[in-house]
Formats: C-alpha cells, structure tokens, sequence
C-alpha cells in the first residue's frame, strides 16, 4: 500500500513538473512564477502527508525558471516586434531644371562694299579670312562696341560696308563656313560631306598667298594687299607715316577700288606726295586741279586720309558706274590731256608687285 502511494505521488510530481515546463514556454514569466509557486505550496502540503520531501523532489524537475522565462520573454518580444512601416514622406526628387541659356537672335545683313574683307578679329589690322562681294548675305550674332559686325562661326565685318535686311528670309544667309566654300580660288578647302538631310561642313585650309593678287588693268578689283603690305610701298617716300593704309584698304572693300590702282595714281599725280597740292592741301590726286588754275580750283583737305576716301567716292560715282572699269577707260576721262597716263599708272602698279 505505501508503495503504491509512492508511485502515485511520484507520478503526481512528474505531472507537475511538465506542467511547469511547459507553462514556462507558453506563458509570461510573471504568471509562470506565480503559478509554480502556487503549486509547490499545494505539492508541498500533499507531498509531506506521503512521508516525502516535495522540494528536494520537485528540484530534479524545476527548470531555472528565471532564465529560461527571460530568454523565451525576449524571444516573444523580438518575434512580436512589428515592421517598420515604410516611410509616408513622399520621395522628393529636384525639379529644378537648370536654367535654360537663350542664344542671343543672329540677323541677317547684306553687304553693301563691292568688296569686303572678313577678319579674324574686329580690327583693320587683323589678319583677311575671306572675302565677301556686294549682295551677300551674312548671319550675324551681334555687333561689338567698336562697330564691327561678328559673323556666326567666324570673322568679323565693318558694319560700315553691311546693312540689316529686314523682312527677308534667313535661310538666304550664308555662314562663315558656306561663305568660305565659295571663295574659291584663294583658300583651298576640303568638304567632308554629312550623311543625308544633313549640313556640309567645310573644313577650310586657307593658304594665304605668299604674294599679294598680281595687278590687272580691272579697276574695281581686289588687290590682297595689307596694312603692312601698303607701309612697304610708301617706304622712304613723302607718302609714309600718315595712315594712308587703312583709307586705301577702306575704298578697296568699300567701293571696290583695287588698291594697287589708288596708289599707283597717287603716285603719279602727287610726284610720291612731294608736290605743291599734295603739301598744301593734302590733295594726292589732284582733284578738281583745273588747268586754267590748278592750285587755287583743286579741293583742299584737313588729311591725306580725307583726300584718298573722297578719291574712291568719286571714281564709283563718275567712273565706275558709268562704265568706266579699266586703266584706260579711266584714263580718257580722268586725264585725257596725257596719252601716257594709262601705261604710266599700270607700270607704277607692277613695280609695286614687284617689291612684295
């Protein structure tokens, strides 16, 4: 009989004790706690009426309760955590566009000049690029302070010898670049053709002649000549150190005057700038120098340089629109008076050639 309550009490305990462990799985570590103790009170009280130590019994069987219900509590909490929900600010991505450049308006000019020269940079002295007749037409970007005229891709043009076309369609307009593919026999180009529906582009490999145009008897043609070129000319001559380079080159790209003829004529007629008139009243062409009173009727100018631009007008006006185009048509007309006149100028001109 005590044997059989033995096995009975033992059987109870084990009860208890997988009831404890696995209250300790399932439940706050709290409650565990409280219940366990309940039931070892109970267990107790039971167990010593048998004759047996319920706490040393129930020691074999009890798990480190406060370790194991720390370890599962921490579980729970980490398994019950919840996601991070995602983040209800809107993804803010920048609008701001980067300012837009507007490229300033390019017009459209035509040249007035029966020549014009276009030039690296917007100065007489710079170096010619190419050169444009009368009734071209140019795109232009904008105009510097200096009044030169800036030509899309390239160059520079006196906006002097250039007007704006109003009203006129732009694609008329040539750019630097197709105005180089026509210039022909003073640049040699290389053209790259672009595929289809596309622009040409002309690569230039301009090869400046070593010499300056040779001299025809075609009054309104261009010589080539420079500044320079010009001052060389006028060397240890009554004709140097008066700015008479630029003036000459102006009529040439102006009016279209070959500037081998205009200084060949005054040379002729101001004996190399030492005569009276040209002295006196800075007139190197004898202008207006009537026989029956040459000094007194001949115009007088303030500069040399007033004399060689009132030269060009008047050969345009009177000579070259009227038909008047070579040396010797110039020449029965300018000075008929002297048959040698023609043939003296043209000498003039190629002893000059000579000397570049």
């Amino acid at each position: 009989m005590h044997t059989k309550l033995n096995r009975q009490v033992l059987l109870y305990v084990l009860c208890i004790a997988l009831f404890m462990t696995l209250g300790t799985r399932f439940l706050p570590s709290n409650k565990v706690s409280a219940e366990v103790t309940h039931d070892l009170s109970s267990a107790h009280l039971t167990i010593d009426e048998g004759n047996i130590v319920a706490s040393e019994a129930l020691q074999l069987f009890t798990p480190q309760l406060p370790e194991a219900a720390g370890l599962n509590q921490s579980e729970r909490q980490e398994a019950i955590l919840p996601e991070p929900e995602p983040s209800t600010i809107p993804e803010v991505h920048s609008a701001i566009a980067p300012a837009s450049v507007e490229e300033p308006p390019v017009h459209t000019y035509e040249v007035t000049a029966y020549y014009l020269n276009v030039r690296e940079q917007p100065d007489a002295n710079s170096n010619i690029i190419q050169v444009l007749k009368q009734g071209d037409t140019v795109k232009v970007d904008h105009t510097t302070d200096n009044g030169w005229l800036a030509l899309s891709g390239q160059g520079f043009v006196h906006g002097r010898y250039a007007e704006r076309v109003e009203g006129k369609e732009t694609a008329t307009a040539k750019s630097v670049g197709e105005v180089k593919a026509q210039s022909l026999a003073k640049a040699k180009t290389i053209a790259v053709e672009a595929p289809l529906n596309d622009t040409l582009e002309i690569k230039p490999v301009l090869e400046l002649p070593s010499k300056p145009e040779r001299p025809s008897s075609a009054v309104e043609s261009e010589s080539g000549l420079t500044e320079e070129h010009i001052a060389k000319l006028f060397e240890k001559t009554a004709l140097a150190n008066h700015g008479l380079e630029k003036a000459i080159l102006d009529i040439e790209e102006e009016y279209g005057i070959n500037a081998y003829f205009t200084i060949a004529v005054m040379k002729l007629e101001s004996g190399n700038g030492k005569s009276t008139l040209a002295k006196k009243k800075n007139n190197l062409f004898g202008l207006n120098a009537i026989d029956s009173d040459k000094y007194n009727k001949a115009f007088s100018f303030a500069t040399k340089g007033d004399s060689v631009r009132k030269f060009g007008q008047l050969l345009a006006r009177n000579y070259i629109n009227k038909g008047f185009t070579t040396i010797d048509k110039v020449a029965s007309k300018y000075c008929p008076a002297n048959p040698k006149w023609a043939s003296l100028v043209m000498n003039i001109m190629k002893r000059d050639y000579k000397k570049l």
